[in-house]
This record gives structure tokens, sequence and C-alpha cells, in this order.
């Protein structure tokens, strides 16, 4: 695995995430200040932490829709979409954040994740016209109001992401910065999964909301399909995922793991929480389907309540 210590952590005020996001800054001295700039538009987050792999060759495209569970045959290039890979048993295996240039998919993955994906993709060539680059040593990826000019780029709902060059990241990074946990609070507050917190060896799509934003319905076989198929026709996942409101009178937030109570049995686990610049403590959590969504429950020894729906 590529170990990375951010240059960024060498500006002003840069407090260093801890795992899974170490590497970058957790926050540049005033967490609830970077969030409101990041919701309005006006900062920049490095995510230098997160692998780059770049998928070229003139295969890539329907090389990827047959192995992912996004429709990517024809995928119009600068499109930013999401694509996972499943196991045979339709269990999230892999998330990836993509783009296609024109000439190849850039496309960003969780820490710790790159090189048993690479291995697979690999493991899948056969006769394909295609090449698989783990290119996390020479590349870099930074959410910004705009994208860097010339660089492979990805819009999202808080910005653009960019893939540059790690020797340019100071040079790209022009906006009001903030850390990796601005980014957190308004992925749990939006209801946004993601991989290894949101998921674990059993988590199928369904259950985290990964239908229709990296599941395509509608394309031909790929590896866990049936599952997918099979519990979207009948509607009933074993679990899923909810935003939990927290008591704000907690010093302490959940870690991720805690157990979710319900009367004192265990109907779920925490997995994200953070502090919201507008909503307070808040947490996701994975529960059992047959929860009631009015129950007030107890996560990692904080009492909370469960929102309706999720934002996302």
């Amino acid at each position: 695995m590529y170990a990375v210590s951010s240059p960024l952590l060498s500006r002003p005020g840069a407090v260093p995430a801890e795992p899974p996001d170490e590497g970058v800054a957790a926050h540049y001295g005033d967490p609830y200040r970077e969030q409101r700039a990041l919701a309005e538009g006006r900062a920049s987050v490095d995510l230098s932490h997160r692998p780059v792999i770049r998928v070229s060759g003139s295969d890539r495209l329907s090389w990827l829709h047959s192995l992912t569970s996004q429709h990517l045959e024809h995928l119009v290039p600068g499109t930013a979409t999401e694509a996972l890979v499943l196991s045979p048993h339709g269990h999230v295996e892999h998330a990836l954040a993509l783009v296609d240039d024109g000439d190849a998919v850039w496309a960003h993955v969780e820490p710790g994740t790159a090189e048993g994906l690479v291995g697979y993709l690999d493991s899948m060539r056969f006769w394909s016209k295609v090449e698989v680059e783990d290119l996390s040593a020479a590349y870099a990826v930074v959410l910004a109001p705009e994208a860097v000019p010339g660089a492979p780029s990805r819009r999202t709902d808080h910005g653009v992401e960019s893939f540059v060059p790690r020797a340019d990241l100071h040079g790209v990074v022009s906006a009001e910065l903030a850390g990796i946990w601005a980014l957190e609070a308004l992925r749990v507050a939006a209801g946004r999964p993601r991989l290894l917190r949101e998921t674990d060896h059993r988590t199928i799509p369904h259950e985290v909301g990964w239908i229709g934003s990296a599941v395509h319905l509608d394309k031909g076989c790929y590896r866990g399909q049936e599952t997918v198929a099979r519990v979207h026709n009948l509607g009933r996942p074993p679990r899923r995922l909810v935003l939990l409101h927290l008591d704000g009178s907690e010093s302490v937030l959940p870690g991720h793991g805690d157990p979710v109570l319900l009367e004192e049995r265990q109907v779920g686990t925490v997995t994200s929480s953070a502090r919201h610049y507008e909503l307070g403590p808040i947490a996701l959590a994975l529960v059992k389907r047959s929860t009631p969504l009015d129950a007030t429950l107890v996560a990692g020894g904080v009492a909370a309540t469960q929102e309706p729906d999720l934002p996302g």
C-alpha cells in the first residue's frame, strides 16, 4: 500500500487526521467554519490519501461495464459516476469514484483497497485491450470549487474532484482549505455510504443506498447481479442505513462499530459519526430492517432518534 503524507499538512493550523484518513488534515483550526465554506462551494479538500487507479485501452469501458455494477459501456467523457465490484453472492468488495477523460478511466478508491482491486482487475483482463495502473505514488485527488485546468475531473455535490500530479498539490489549491472532517460531516448528513465505514463483509448495495448511484438495474450480467435483482424485486434487504440525531448533551461521539441498542437489545452498529455545523452531533448506522423508525435508540451509549428518510 502506498503510504502518503500530504504536503498540505504544512499549511497553518493543519491537524492530522486519524485512520482511515491519515496522511491528510482533519481540519485547519476551525472545523465548523470549514464545513460552512465547503457547503457553500468556497473550499477545497485535500484527498491525496485516496489511491488513484487508471484504466486505459480501447476496451476499457466495455470491459469495466462487464465487471462492475454500473452501466459504463457508453459513458460520456467528463461524466462522473460510481461503480461497485461485488462478490459472486452480491456483497460489496470495492467502490470506485470514476470518470473517463476520453483516453482512460480515472478512479479513486478507499485507502488500503487499491492493491486488491488492481489484482482483481488484472486477473480479469484475458484478451481485452486494457491496462490497469495504480498511480497513487504519482497522482493525487483534490476537491475544489472548480476543476484544475487540464486535469481529469469529476463534479460532485461539493465541488470538482481533479486528478493532479502530486508535485503540483501546493500550486493547484488556491481556495480556502477545509479538512476531511468537514467533508465527512456533510457526507454523514447526506446519508452517503463509504466503503469500509458503512460496509462489512456481508453488505449488499440495497442496504446502504447504492442502488441508482452506483448500481444500474438495467444492464447485462455481472458478478453478483443475481442477488441485486432478487433483493430489488423482493424489496427486503436485511438491514438499512439510517441517519441518527444524537443527544447533544454528550461530549463524546459514538465510534465506528459501536452497538446500536433498542431497549437493551442490539439492533445495529454505528458506522460513522460527526459534528455538523447546523445539525449538531449525527451518525450513520446500519440497523435491522425491522427496527421501528420512531423508536429511540442508544448508539454507543448516546441516546439517538432516527431520520425517517435519508436525505441522500
